[in-house]
């Protein structure tokens, strides 16, 4: 385990060099898997990765699987133990927490790597926190292949079929990861339409309005080369003329293969 850390930490210093400093403190309280509480009251959120999430006093919110574990596995990693935060981006959300990622302790266990790594989070970016993506995204990776926490047959977080739209609807609302074949792509106007189907009235399609595609063409991306080509997306389900899922930055999109 020290070891698998230990590389963690590395991984960490190489890919996200260009990480601001942010505050330093001792965690005393660790809400959920991605969420803790500093000495100095200062509340953070791990960016970049979505644990499982607890009720927080939430009506009606049923726990996600695993929620309490991911809690527990920060608790363990963290818990009363000094820590760094560094910037990637946006430094403070809507609830007032800070947002970054977490090193801990002298051996700067890098946290968001630490917890993916047992399969206790998922990736999880947003237009204005994309830095030390790409890293993530492979550790989450090798979790899966190592069939680690949520990947463990859990069909909560299975990865969905989008050529099954009404399957898709049954997840509306839900933050989801989905695999298909793009057989058509489009612009109209300031939107381009990823469609997984023939029917745009009932079929998986994922959209991309004018923000996201200022943000595909400053990272050089034209999406409508994802025609005919096998994705990932994640984002959150929603109904529109069926299932879809709207993209803010080119991250949210893995390239699988060509076809």
């Amino acid at each position: 385990m020290v070891l698998i850390y230990s590389a963690l930490s590395l991984v960490a210093a190489s890919a996200c060099e260009e990480l601001q400093a942010g505050p330093k403190g001792r965690v005393i309280e660790v809400i959920d898997g991605d969420t803790v509480v500093l000495d100095s009251d200062i509340k953070v959120r791990l960016i970049g990765v979505q644990a499982p999430k607890l009720p927080l006093g939430r009506d009606g919110f049923e726990t996600w699987p695993l929620a309490l574990q991911s809690k527990q596995e920060l608790e363990r990693l963290s818990l009363g133990k000094n820590v760094e935060i560094r910037y990637g981006g946006a430094r403070i959300d809507r609830h007032g927490r800070v947002l970054g990622h977490m090193f801990i302790g002298d051996e700067q266990i890098w946290a968001q790597g630490a917890m993916l790594k047992e399969g206790l989070a998922r990736v999880y970016s947003f237009p204005d926190n994309r830095f030390c993506l790409s890293e993530l995204y492979q550790i989450e990776a090798q979790a899966r292949a190592d069939r680690a926490g949520i990947w463990d047959g859990e069909a909560f977080y299975a990865i969905r079929d989008g050529a099954k739209p009404k399957i898709l609807l049954e997840r509306l609302d839900q933050y989801e990861i989905i695999e298909g074949r793009v057989i058509n792509a489009d612009r109209v106007r300031q939107r381009v339409y990823l469609n997984f189907g023939k029917n745009w009235n009932e079929d998986f399609t994922i959209v991309i309005e004018r923000a996201g595609l200022r943000r595909f063409e400053d990272a050089g991306i034209d999406p409508l080369m994802f025609e005919n080509s096998l994705i990932r997306v994640r984002g959150w389900i929603e109904q529109q003329d069926g299932p879809r899922i709207e993209v803010t930055h080119p991250e949210q999109i893995e390239l699988l293969a060509r076809l």
